[in-house]
């Protein structure tokens, strides 16, 4: 759906929509937006979307501007934003870009810097920065708040851990804090087909296992390359902590996991959350907007939050699967301006409460450290403020988007069990090298694993 058919309320947003409504028209804000032309967003369906487009609503009634909101699937809104990039003259104005490819977005200059269209924009201090990805420096190609800033936050979006509290509780467990922990409460509670001990992403996508898997491998202390912010693309993903990780992922999927892995994307796991079927999820932080709802979910009030387990003496590595808007470089001037007073709106306090309220996941940690994060219907705040503290952004390059979808194949077979995970981590780790030395990056690769 595109434009305005998006501004109509479902009746499940109803209630969520009007109190936010309220608490705009309660609340005085301490500037106002001027009057600015309609712009365009184009923007991804997910589980966070709706709330999204409720605070966009909120935004048109409170200033009159008006947005239109150009909707897709997760890898049609990547090729409508390349083609209006790189069109003489852009048809959106505001990007909203997925961590898997905003850096190319930044490196090929096709995203402009949000103090050059107005040199007084400032980022709010309690906006998270998400790894410094919302800065770019031109010269060394790196996210450093050294570079320009270059989008605002929409979703500061990473995995948690979802776990079934009633359960626990029954089974005298405690919330795990390294893999260990996570693995013996599996075990415990697996009772399959009633109900899986963890329910993990395995299928191949625009960015699905590999985002999936990356929780654990980080929490191993592996990671895809050995120093990315130092510009060393040394391939590291075939060490000894990139097979235990994904030793580990595997042992869980076919002992303790759903037997169709390799099939499950975020969709069903989120399926299996909610109708009752899996103990645990390590899954996307903007799901819990669903598992309290009782037109959607068997489970209310039953599912807890946590970090994302580690071995022990490593941090969690959450990574992000964030969504930053930038400005397109190619669309009129008072376009950009549009779309930037939005911004600068949508990054107050005000509006990011509105936006919780609304569903979705605030970017600001005041919201977080506020007393909405105390009412049970946000007790994924707290645990999802702390995880933020260790997210890591895996792809810091523009060539993200060919690595990821050859990720995505192997871990996958994997998965499935058509390659050992030795087999497919050299198999990656070769692969990955191989385009890092097709783009001249400084690079190198291990000795294979045996």
């Amino acid at each position: 759906m595109t434009g305005r058919k998006q501004g109509r309320l479902t009746r499940r947003g109803v209630l969520t929509a009007t109190a936010a409504t309220a608490f705009l028209k309660s609340t005085r804000f301490g500037w106002t937006a001027p009057t600015v032309v309609p712009f365009t967003i184009v923007i991804n369906q997910s589980p966070w979307f709706d709330g999204f487009r409720k605070t966009v609503e909120l935004y048109e009634k409170q200033t009159g501007n008006q947005v239109e909101l150009d909707v897709n699937p997760f890898a049609g809104s990547l090729e409508k934003q390349r083609n209006s990039v790189r069109a003489s003259q852009g048809q959106y104005d505001l990007l909203t870009m997925n961590s898997g490819w905003f850096a190319e977005m930044y490196a090929g200059g096709f995203v402009e810097a949000i103090t050059d269209i107005d040199s007084t924009f400032k980022l709010d201090p309690n906006v998270y920065t998400l790894n410094d990805s919302v800065y770019f420096d031109a010269k060394t190609k790196t996210m450093t708040p050294h570079g320009k800033l270059m989008s605002v936050p929409i979703q500061p979006l990473i995995p948690i851990l979802y776990y079934r509290a009633d359960l626990y509780k029954s089974a005298g467990l405690q919330v795990p804090e390294t893999f260990d922990q996570l693995e013996a409460n599996a075990r415990k509670l697996n009772n399959p087909p009633k109900l899986y001990g963890i329910v993990q992403r395995g299928a191949r996508g625009g960015y699905s296992v590999t985002w999936d898997f990356y929780p654990y491998l980080g929490g191993f202390g592996g990671g895809f390359y050995k120093d990315q912010a130092a510009g060393d693309y040394t391939v590291v993903l075939n060490d000894e902590k990139g097979r235990a990780a994904l030793d580990y992922y595997l042992r869980l999927a076919r002992e303790v996991g759903h037997p169709k892995t390799a099939s499950l994307d975020q969709a069903e796991v989120i399926q299996n959350l909610v109708t009752g079927k899996a103990a645990h999820a390590i899954a996307v932080v903007s799901a819990q907007a669903q598992m309290d709802d009782p037109t959607k979910s068997a489970v209310v009030d039953k599912i807890e939050y946590a970090v994302p387990p580690h071995q022990p003496g490593i941090n969690p590595a959450p990574p992000v699967g964030h969504w930053l808007g930038g400005i397109a470089h190619n669309v009129p001037d008072d376009r950009k301006r549009a779309a930037l007073e939005f911004l600068r709106w949508f990054q107050t306090k005000d509006a990011q409460v509105a936006l919780a309220m609304a569903g979705a996941i605030p970017i600001s940690a005041e919201v977080y450290r506020g007393p909405l994060a105390e009412e049970r219907k946000f007790r994924w705040m707290n645990p999802l403020a702390k995880a933020l503290e260790y997210a890591v952004n895996p792809f810091q390059f523009a060539e993200a988007s060919e690595v990821i979808p050859i990720l995505e194949l192997g871990l996958n077979r994997a998965v499935a069990g058509e390659l050992t995970s030795v087999q497919a981590l050299n198999s990656l780790a070769e692969q990955m090298y191989g385009i890092m030395s097709k783009y001249g990056y400084k690079t190198g690769k291990l000795e294979p694993l045996r």
